[in-house]
């Protein structure tokens, strides 16, 4: 029988497929106990799933190739780490040695444990890393009874669940799932953010999934609208077709504009930079005619591993990059660790009651002075292949750049000294996301050549509400009238005096908000280049004077609705 089950769309797109029905993973294992004589056998049964479970974990790092391979290995790396945490295992071995419990129990009394702790924290961030950890103790148990962790046969399927890691989304993809249905989750979540750079249809806040769906219904998934059909009748098929043929009609329209300018309708140009992570996303950024790269991480050199790289191995990446975008600027931002990093080095600090408000990006940096002089002297010996411009993550104020400032100079100087080849003048750039940093803007603005605004952080940071919060998911939102008056003050000091702002968050590349950004003034982009073309072609249909001239009615609005009731109004000129 047909039904309808409203979502919340958070991931773009329609599919139609079998459903394939994961319910919730609970740890139902009743006390059993072992004799004395079975502890070491029980022991090395744990132990020998562990291992198989961390080598697991390497595999699927080891698979991943392409754009997504830095953030979604993050994931995987943070499950690796929590592998070892002495916590965990000394934890599950004192039960079998002490309480002779069976591996499967004390797995679930140890998971009961550390819930209890997690629950007990008020950091919302610290509580939302309880999933990553059902996520590990998940596939611990099933190696326990040598069960395959991943879904084999699902291609075609719609995955149907409690919730999905973002470390599970590439692995479900390349399988064939061509959409997935969650009852609980978040449309700002790292999952979603992730489908959406896959371009995977995603449900999230389906609260009747689990009740109303069983295994081999059809469904039909509009990852836009948050509907899910089960059981489609003709008249739901009929429109499914003629969605998939609106889209690959969109698909060809946008490739046109590939070698397109991205112009307004009234001949103003907007620079699109791409986020890049790897050369694969150089590639796809210079096939696509961006104005550069905005946002090139290069965590990924310090993640997953216990030495810290060398300045060679450094300059060798950088050079690289810059080479891939022959000629055209490259934006490499410096370390950006922190304790919610999964780092081996031990850069990071690993028991800060608040991470999200402790030593990452320049603080940590200006902590561990030789190793961010490492970086700086690697990324200057790159500017010798073409433009390359630095950019400080988590700056606070006016000190912290000065002493940046400070340190390349220096650090410019020991290199031309030891007959290093570097470039006259490396452009310095600070990212926005700190709101004292947004206030103060006026307070550093001589001391950097651009600034580059992180929204995701920006955000969650002015509205102390975090974006992986399920419960404060209809808080954190961009449409905040405190996040526009915030940005268009940036915008406004940049252009005063003539520092050029650009923005890299998720904000950046939502092509149904850039009517809105040109209002307030921006006029430089950083985004993935899987959105780049959509965030052309709504450039392209601006009309900048008209949006001009409404700025100060967006700006005039009192709450989400009224920003909600602007862009629907900018967007149907």
């Amino acid at each position: 029988m047909r039904a309808l089950l409203p979502g919340h769309g958070a991931s773009r797109g329609s599919a139609l497929g079998r459903a394939r029905v994961r319910l919730p993973h609970v740890l139902d294992v009743a006390e059993q106990h072992i004799r004395q004589d079975q502890i070491d056998d029980e022991l090395a049964r744990l132990h020998e799933a562990v291992d198989a479970t961390r080598r697991e974990m390497h595999s699927l790092r080891a698979r991943l190739h392409g754009a997504l391979a830095q953030e979604v290995g993050e994931f995987l790396d943070l499950h690796a780490l929590l592998l070892d945490d002495p916590e965990l295992l000394h934890g599950l071995d004192q039960l079998i040695r002490a309480g002779r419990y069976t591996a499967d129990y004390a797995l679930r009394l140890q998971r009961d444990r550390l819930a209890a702790v997690f629950d007990g924290m008020d950091d919302a961030y610290l509580k939302s890393r309880m999933d990553d950890l059902d996520h590990v103790i998940g596939r611990i148990h099933a190696h326990l009874h040598q069960r395959a962790t991943d879904t084999p046969g699902v291609a075609g399927e719609v995955l149907v669940s409690d919730n999905v890691a973002p470390s599970e989304l590439a692995e479900l993809q390349q399988q064939g799932v061509v959409a997935v249905v969650t009852a609980a989750g978040s449309a700002l979540s790292h999952s979603a953010i992730l489908a959406r750079s896959l371009h995977l249809p995603l449900v999230v806040g389906n609260a009747q999934a689990l009740q109303r769906i069983n295994d081999g219904d059809v469904l039909l998934v509009d990852g836009s609208t948050g509907e899910v059909v089960v059981n489609p009748d003709p008249d739901d098929l009929r429109r499914y077709r003629e969605r998939l043929r609106d889209a690959a009609r969109e698909q060809r329209e946008l490739g046109r504009l590939r070698s397109k300018p991205s112009r307004t309708r009234d001949g103003v140009d907007v620079a699109l930079w791409a986020n890049a992570e790897s050369l694969e996303d150089v590639a796809k950024a210079h096939a696509l005619g961006a104005a550069g790269v905005g946002l090139y991480r290069t965590e990924f050199l310090f993640l997953q591993r216990r030495e810290l790289p060398g300045e060679d191995e450094q300059f060798q990446v950088y050079r690289d990059l810059v080479l891939g975008m022959s000629g055209r600027p490259v934006t490499i931002r410096t370390l950006d660790l922190g304790a919610d990093k999964a780092d081996r080095t031990g850069l990071a600090i690993g028991d800060e009651d608040n991470p999200a408000l402790g030593v990452r990006g320049v603080r940590l940096a200006l902590a561990h002075v030789e190793v961010f002089d490492t970086q700086l002297r690697a990324i200057l010996r790159a500017s010798a292949y073409g433009p390359v411009r630095i950019l400080v993550p988590m700056v606070s104020g006016r000190e912290e750049l000065l002493e940046v400032r400070r340190r390349l100079r220096r650090a410019g100087l020991q290199l031309r000294k030891q007959g290093h080849e570097i470039a006259g003048h490396v452009e310095l750039g600070a990212m926005i996301e700190v709101p004292a940093a947004a206030i103060a803007f006026h307070g550093f603005v001589d001391v950097v050549d651009f600034v580059s605004i992180g929204t995701n952080d920006l955000v969650q940071y002015l509205l102390a509400a975090d974006r992986n919060n399920e419960a404060l998911g209809e808080l954190y939102s961009p449409l905040h009238p405190g996040v526009l008056r915030l940005l268009r003050h940036v915008i406004s000091i940049g252009a005063e005096h003539k520092v050029p702002v650009a923005m890299c968050g998720e904000m950046a590349g939502d092509a149904t908000l850039a009517p809105m950004l040109l209002a307030l003034g921006l006029r430089e982009f950083s985004l993935h280049p899987a959105t780049l073309l959509e965030l052309r072609k709504a450039i392209r249909d601006s009309d900048l004077s008209d949006l001009q001239s409404r700025a100060a009615k967006l700006l005039q609005a009192r709450d989400r609705a009224g920003i909600e009731r602007w862009l629907k109004a900018a967007t149907s000129i």
